[in-house]
């Protein structure tokens, strides 16, 4: 009896949930609210539900230069929403027989190493994307964020055995990017093929994401694209968008909305498209939708989430009860979110063109509350004032650095010789910079990722600050010499300023030594 009450009740409550959607009117409110409470240009909306697309559409500009619209069909990078797509390579592979989820990494790739000799031998390709390495956040992203022009995907491989880790070997959830290219390599080696030509034969074209590609430089058609935008000096504008190929395993596919529904269609089916097609096993869907590592959590959040875990590409946790199924992804100038619940038969996709995740998140989540009967909610207002207290936050700290220098710019008594501080040094992973003096100004220069050249302004102690000339990049950092003892530098180390850079602009991770 108790049973069959309870079947009933669920069955009333399920009622309920799906009763509440949000209405085209209320979706477009909600967009344009969106977009302006974080300044994005730009945005692409899509919804999915019981395996139909039931919302898509573009809202604002491609680009503020233009002034162009956005619409269903506009091409946006979507970053590391890439990794799914990576995983599912694999899982073609798997179901193929070619491979395992726990080969080791060194059957495919006999040249590759990590830091500890152990690891190197116990690395699976399980673990290439669960993010459990021992390696810190972002560790190694320096060599193609933001710039990475000179670095290969032999250099990758070749240099993650210079990353340091921060925890033991599979205890812990940090980040990574690098690995995910090492899981693209392993693709190429057993396929045959590049993995941007493995990913668009076999699941790109199968699904008919006729316009997607799985890099920028590889995309048929351009004239429907966004622009990056990313404040400069508090102003957002146009921006240099990445185009480097070396990212593209984790992070460089580039898509719309329609293209995109087609990919989360797939995925709700359990990997089943068109007439009954299999795109990937069942069980290797479900293999990448099982938790593989644990996430530290420290509060319920608005969802009453109590469990959250990292499965192959994707992150997964509990929602009202619901499984939720997510990634979002982000270059220099754009951000994006995937969402969805597999028991509601719900997916959300949400591309911007701006790096402010505060629009994808606001809007995901208003509209999962209409799915969850949840009410009298604003996550516009309260993700915006959230937003605002972190920049303030942010604000305080980097102001204050900055008063520090120019009161010592100011002062008369405080002249340094610059002269310990010059010369050229090298980090066994991110190669040489060289730190200069042009007509009294003394200048930091990377050699194989360009961009990143900049001013150094005197701190305190052997410590500077370098302010870099792209403005876009919001990440100036303390560049700290050691001194010998003949007063000269043998060694630098960095770290960003604000709480706020991001989290690839791994300076901690650099340990330069003078060249000699």
């Amino acid at each position: 009896m108790k049973k069959i009450l309870f079947t009933i009740c669920s069955s009333f409550l399920y009622l309920v949930v799906i009763a509440q959607p949000m209405n085209n009117v209320a979706i477009d409110s909600l967009v344009q609210n969106s977009m302006k409470a974080f300044n994005v240009p730009g945005i692409a909306v899509a919804i999915i539900k019981d395996g139909k697309i039931i919302h898509s559409k573009g809202y604002g500009v491609r680009s503020l230069k233009s002034k162009t619209p956005v619409d269903e069909n506009t091409l946006f990078g979507i970053a590391s929403n890439s990794k799914a797509f990576t995983a599912a390579t694999l899982a073609i592979l798997v179901d193929e027989g070619k491979i395992s989820w726990d080969d080791k990494v060194r059957k495919y790739i006999p040249e590759f190493k990590m830091y500890d000799p152990y690891v190197t031998e116990e690395f699976t390709i399980r673990d290439l994307l669960t993010h459990r390495s021992g390696l810190g956040l972002g560790a190694g992203d320096l060599m193609f964020f933001p710039d990475g022009a000179d670095f290969t995907m032999k250099d990758i491989i070749h240099n993650i055995q210079y990353l340091k880790p921060v925890s033991s070997f599979r205890s812990k959830f940090d980040y990574d990017n690098n690995l995910y290219l090492v899981a693209g390599e392993i693709v190429a080696r057993v396929s045959g093929k590049g993995w941007d030509e493995f990913v668009e034969d076999r699941i790109l074209k199968p699904l008919e994401m006729k316009k997607s590609a799985a890099a920028f430089d590889r995309l048929s058609d351009t004239t429907n694209i966004i622009s990056a935008h990313a404040p400069v000096d508090g102003v957002v504008e146009v921006i240099d968008r990445n185009r480097s190929r070396l990212i593209d395993a984790a992070g460089g596919i580039n898509s719309n909305i329609s293209d995109l529904s087609k990919w989360v269609l797939t995925l709700l089916n359990e990997g089943k498209y068109g007439d009954n097609k299999q795109l990937f096993s069942t069980v290797n869907q479900h293999e990448m939708w099982s938790p593989q590592t644990i996430l530290s959590i420290s509060n319920p959040g608005p969802y009453n989430t109590h469990f959250v875990s990292y499965g192959l590409g994707f992150f997964l946790s509990d929602a009202m009860g619901y499984k939720r199924v997510s990634h979002t992804g982000g270059l220099e100038g754009m951000v994006t979110q995937i969402t969805m619940f597999p028991e509601l038969q719900l997916g959300i996709i949400v591309l911007t063109n701006q790096q402010e995740g505060g629009a994808f998140t606001s809007i995901t989540n208003q509209i999962v509350d209409g799915y969850l009967n949840i009410k009298n909610t604003d996550r516009v207002s309260e993700n915006a004032k959230r937003r605002k207290a972190a920049i303030d936050e942010a604000k305080i700290i980097t102001d204050s650095i900055w008063n520090a220098i120019n009161s010592v710019q100011r002062s008369n008594k405080n002249k340094i010789d610059v002269t310990p501080y010059i010369g050229k040094f090298k980090d066994l992973w991110f190669g040489e910079i060289s730190i200069s003096n042009n007509n009294g100004k003394l200048l930091f220069a990377s050699k194989r990722s360009p961009r990143l050249t900049g001013e150094l302004f005197y701190f305190k102690g052997n410590t500077f600050v370098v302010k870099w000339n792209n403005r876009s990049f919001d990440a100036d950092a303390f560049v700290t010499f050691r001194l010998d003892e003949n007063g000269t530098a043998s060694g630098i180390t960095m770290k960003a300023i604000s709480p706020l850079t991001d989290f690839s602009y791994d300076f901690h991770d650099l340990e330069f030594y003078p060249v000699k």
